[in-house]
């Protein structure tokens, strides 16, 4: 669809505003914002009904994110708020399209595509080598068992946003479900139904559903629904189980309405163990869910809800089973669960789910283990294009990708990608997480917080998530927002979180607890990743920052150990002192690497006390380099950097 209105015209399909032929510059959420706003002329469109439109999530999106978004599309527009000519906002109320608008059918398709990726990214991940990751997020300091009650006293006190007053009525959890099984050994096959259930519902897009770590907090618990799902901010509860007996099933599940905990209703299903039969119950259920909730499914939801992915049953158990033990990460786990997805995907070359789990499990190994990514990352590309080839719609293989193309630095390929699987299935907060991950690295900090905030929504008590949140606000100088989430991650088991609270406490200057935690950090580290040898601790920096006595001695050891493994710190360390030449001589180290090094230490660049680096002329020549500028010329500049000349300057 084309809409033309003064002397601007809106492509849908192409996704493009231009002005007399020439593009105009609008990042994702800006042009959703026009969209709505062109939709709806010449009607006002409220706040409300604006953040339901763009983020679909209004309980974590503010009148003030919308104004300040608003600001951001005027600027791109050429409009004056005053006068407008394009955008007229009335106070307390909303904003409607000032020009009058007419309409076109379009003749091209929109159809994204995964086969358009470029060469240099596909052939790049061959080459990709060993290195260090980033610190924080779901990676690799996740500590996959959480201290009970510690994790209890997070969801009390690091989660206020999940517990807020909701009058989403399309919301829901789905709690585990209970193995009903005579074996124990069955529990992967309930866990798996009820993975799959979950994400069958996840792809309706007009129902908000929890995700799977979330939920599974709840396993065993003896709280009360109402409580339930006022801690996880939804109104209705699912929950249900599985008894598997010879070749018969029975699957008994009931939706409850979370503040009269009264059940909707309530079904047995009994049937012979088959593929078909198993996939025609969970298409059941889904419809029935989407009928009680009054959501109106698209004809793709239709579509996705009815699939059945394999019709070899003995298939779906490999993928089930596989499912069961990537879930709990872990080096063992990870490598028994590729045998399985192999094996499953021998006996149906055409498991589209089952590509899709091999590829995260081989973008997923070597974070766990000593297997190098320079084996696994190609192997996760092939089986994501095996998987998109069967079924285009997969959200987890569109993001694999992405994660992939981010890591190799190739932007503009993982922002397709993201959002494709944001696209296909919008209530996924792992392709969310992701995706903000990628804003950040970008310096797009606020709209990094946006899909950091959406996720966390979708997974409130997800380790990674809660990090994250943390690490932005700590970016944004929000020093409240960043502890609460940072305390939040430490008490879920995100080992970072000590890390982080390190970093949190020198700037409050309680000094004596960041030294503290920097110890706890040091040998947390030193226990998980001996082979690392890291010789730079945490405690020596963050000591010398205290006592300016200690500096020459911890830039002794700076320049005993430069090296691309310690870049992280390195960068960090000679900006701190104001040796900005020896930071940059760091970072030329990065640009002569390809692969993940290359760009591991991008995070860097935002933080506020990394201002005189950014400020130093080759800053520009370094962006540019790691292809940033062109990447923001195409998707929105930094709130940091601006277009300057044929150049960009930062502040």
């Amino acid at each position: 669809m084309i809409y033309e209105f003064s002397d601007l015209t809106l492509d849908l399909d192409r996704h493009l505003l231009t002005r007399g032929g020439q593009p105009v510059k609008l990042t994702k959420l800006s042009f959703k914002v026009l969209q709505a706003l062109v939709q709806a002329a010449p009607a006002l469109i409220s706040h409300d009904d604006l953040i339901d439109q763009v983020w679909g999530l209004k309980r974590v999106i503010t009148p003030d994110n919308l104004s300040q978004r608003m600001k951001t599309l005027r600027q791109s527009l050429g409009d004056d708020p005053n006068q407008p000519i394009y955008i007229e906002g009335v106070r307390g109320e909303g904003y409607r399209l000032v020009p009058e608008v007419k309409i076109e059918s379009a003749q091209t398709s929109s159809r994204s595509s995964w086969r358009g990726l470029s060469s240099r990214f596909l052939v790049s991940l061959a080459v990709l080598a060993l290195a260090l990751g980033y610190i924080a997020f779901d990676k690799f300091v996740l500590d996959p068992v959480a201290d009970a009650q510690l994790a209890q006293s997070a969801r009390q006190e690091g989660h206020a946003a999940a517990r807020t007053e909701t009058h989403e009525d399309k919301s829901l959890a789905v709690l585990p479900f209970e193995n009903r099984s005579s074996s124990e050994e069955d529990q992967f096959f309930t866990d798996g139904m009820h993975d799959d259930l979950l994400a069958a519902i996840a792809k309706i897009g007009s129902i908000k559903v929890i995700s799977r770590t979330s939920v599974m907090e709840y396993r065993d618990t003896t709280k009360k629904i109402p409580q339930i799902a006022q801690e996880l901010g939804v109104e209705h509860i699912l929950e249900g189980g599985i008894q598997r007996s010879g070749n018969q099933v029975r699957i008994n599940v009931q939706l409850i309405d979370a503040a009269t905990d009264e059940h909707l209703w309530a079904e047995i299903y009994d049937r012979e163990l088959t593929a078909a039969n198993l996939f025609a119950v969970q298409s059941e259920i889904t419809r029935m869910i989407a009928d009680a909730l009054q959501a109106e499914l698209s004809t793709d939801e239709h579509r996705r809800v009815e699939a059945r992915p394999t019709d070899n049953l003995q298939a779906y158990e490999f993928y089930l089973r596989g499912r069961y033990l990537w879930q709990r990460r872990g080096d063992e786990n990870i490598r028994h669960a590729i045998t399985l997805f192999e094996q499953a995907t021998e006996l149906d070359p055409q498991f589209a789910r089952a590509w899709s789990s091999l590829a995260a499990t081989h973008f997923t190994l070597p974070v766990y283990s000593d297997s190098p990514r320079s084996e696994h990352y190609p192997l996760a590309v092939s089986a994501a294009q095996k998987a998109l080839a069967q079924d285009d719609s997969l959200a987890e293989a569109y993001a694999t990708l992405g994660g992939l193309a981010d890591m190799d630095g190739t932007w503009a390929e993982a922002e397709t990608l993201f959002l494709l699987a944001i696209a296909n299935e919008p209530m996924n907060s792992t392709a969310h997480l992701w995706y903000g991950e990628h804003l950040f690295k970008l310096g797009r900090l606020d709209d990094a917080l946006e899909e950091a905030l959406i996720a966390y929504e979708l997974d409130p008590l997800h380790p990674g998530t809660n990090a994250f949140l943390g690490w932005i606000y700590f970016y944004l100088n929000d020093t409240s927002n960043a502890l609460k989430y940072g305390a939040a991650a430490w008490a879920l088991g995100h080992t970072s979180g000590l890390y982080f609270q390190a970093w949190m406490n020198l700037r409050i200057g309680e000094f004596d607890r960041a030294v503290g935690f920097a110890e706890q950090w040091d040998e947390r580290i030193a226990e998980k990743f001996d082979k690392l040898q890291i010789p730079l601790t945490l405690k020596l920096f963050i000591e010398a920052k205290i006592d300016a006595a200690k500096r020459p001695l911890f830039l002794e050891r700076l320049a005993e150990h430069e090296t691309i493994d310690f870049i992280q710190i390195l960068l960090t360390g000679y900006v701190s002192f104001d040796r900005i030449d020896e930071a940059y001589r760091v970072a030329a180290m990065a640009l002569d690497l390809d692969g993940f090094h290359r760009n591991d230490f991008v995070w860097n660049f935002w933080r506020s006390d990394m201002a005189p680096f950014r400020q130093d002329p080759r800053f520009a020549a370094l962006v540019t380099e790691l292809g940033m500028v062109d990447y923001w010329r195409e998707y929105g500049w930094p709130d940091v950097c601006q277009q300057a000349d044929d150049s960009v300057s930062c502040k």
